[in-house]
């Protein structure tokens, strides 16, 4: 018994571990809720904690706290964010679905830390003052996904993409074959492939930063079903202030609280354009790896960098394992679109209460694909290199350049040449001689494939 403490609340009395900084609340959860291994994730917390901050100054503003309560919660909320009292977050996704014992976690965790600093603080009358549950969880949801996406997401894409901008730039004047439908198609220069992966990249990052400005409008003020009972007038707009000169970040309530303790749309919004970067991630990812296919046995177009060994029974074999790692990924962000888009359906009512499991999905598909780019850029792309030598081969093989002879000779005499070389088994060139539509001289004035790009 010596190494727990007693706490109480409403229900009772409540055994808590001793070098724990919550309280009764959240010991009640960790008990009732023993399901999975999938906590509350960290950037929850933290923008708790940023929320918590904001919520405290305001208070004080509106003589809701004293200054010095206020203060002291805000230190908290800095110590909480540096990480040095995660372990003090157990609480697991599968709990309330409108996350009222995060809320609680927090507000108890900071009222006990607060004591330490000499400053009494009740987790429900100063800590929660002119805030609900209902209210502060999608905040923090908002909050945190902003957050992830301005600070993580966004720069980690827009870094590879300027990586790929990089790779074309290196080889501006390098033909190849097209493939369309996995067939041989008409040719174009390897930059203006790389060009449109780097596109693939950056047309998703505009949809995710229109998708952030509906994140930043947050249901604070609104508390228990949308009225704010209990929140002095402009409670909001004050709170938003204060999230803004916290995170950088242009924070504004929103203007119909009804709607923001109910909706997901904006998360919604915002993992859809998610799904647009996995989308592509995964056309771009096959691509490469398709092209690095060989070394020998495959299209071969490309040398992508060696990691590590790739066979544990094949000596010296070696795979595009960051690749792989992109499309597994991929998978992953396509199939929590599913679940984000199910919870955000769910808001009866005054309350949406599947929040946790859409802070979960969303914030796992965001920490997913910002460390993929990173890791896709650094050890891959940034080592790619065309094989020149292939490229040129199969350009010069390819029975599809018999198109820019279409003008001159028509559709169908040069459908006859493409086949006859096909199953004769030469060359373009040999079988539009054989056929007698143009002589030597003038097949090679028409096939140059640099005046095909």
């Amino acid at each position: 018994m010596s190494d727990f403490r007693v706490e109480h609340d409403t229900m009772g009395e409540v055994l808590v571990p001793s070098e724990r900084y919550y309280g009764a609340q959240t010991q009640r959860s960790v008990e009732n809720f023993p399901i999975g291994w999938e906590r509350q994730p960290r950037e929850i917390i933290e923008a708790f904690a940023y929320l918590k901050e904001a919520c405290a100054l305001s208070n004080a503003s509106f003589h809701k706290l004293t200054e010095e309560q206020a203060h002291c919660i805000a230190e908290v909320c800095r110590e909480i964010r540096s990480g040095q009292y995660d372990a003090d977050f157990p609480l697991v996704v599968w709990q309330t679905g409108s996350g009222t014992q995060t809320n609680m976690n927090v507000n108890e965790v900071i009222a006990h830390l607060a004591g330490e600093k000499g400053v009494t603080l009740h987790p429900n009358d100063q800590v929660n003052a002119s805030q609900s549950s209902n209210d502060t969880y999608p905040s923090a949801l908002n909050i945190a996904a902003a957050l992830i996406l301005e600070r993580e997401v966004i720069p980690a894409a827009m870094k590879l993409a300027r990586s790929f901008a990089s790779l074309a730039a290196r080889y501006p004047d390098l033909i190849r074959i097209g493939r369309t439908h996995l067939q041989d198609a008409t040719p174009l220069k390897f930059s203006q492939e790389v060009s449109g992966w780097a596109a693939l990249v950056e047309g998703p990052c505009r949809m995710l930063r229109a998708a952030e400005k509906e994140l930043l409008r947050l249901a604070i003020g609104g508390t228990a079903v949308g009225t704010g009972l209990n929140a002095p007038q402009g409670f909001d707009y004050a709170v938003c202030e204060r999230l803004q000169a916290l995170t950088g970040l242009s924070f504004v309530p929103d203007p119909n609280k009804f709607h923001g303790l109910t909706s997901k749309d904006a998360l919604v919004f915002a993992h859809g354009a998610l799904k647009a970067l996995a989308a592509n991630l995964m056309k771009i990812a096959n691509d490469i790896r398709f092209e690095a296919s060989g070394p020998r046995c495959g299209m071969g177009e490309l040398k992508i960098p060696e990691n590590e060994p790739g066979s544990s029974i094949m000596p010296g074999k070696v795979n595009p394992t960051q690749c792989e790692a992109v499309t597994m990924v991929a998978v992953q962000v396509i199939g929590n679109d599913a679940a984000v888009g199910m919870a955000a359906s769910q808001g009866n009512f005054q309350l949406n209460v599947f929040q946790p499991v859409a802070a979960y999905n969303f914030l796992q598909s965001a920490r997913l694909i910002a460390d993929v780019c990173e890791s896709f850029r650094v050890r891959c792309v940034e080592g790619i290199e065309p094989n020149e030598e292939k490229m040129g081969e199969n350009l010069n093989r390819s029975l599809m350049l018999v198109t820019c002879l279409t003008p001159r000779i028509g559709y169908e005499s040069a459908a006859k040449c493409a086949k006859h070389a096909l199953h004769a088994g030469i060359t373009l060139r040999e079988a539009v001689l054989a056929l007698g539509y143009l002589s030597g001289e003038e097949f090679d004035e028409l096939v140059r494939p640099e005046n095909m790009v």
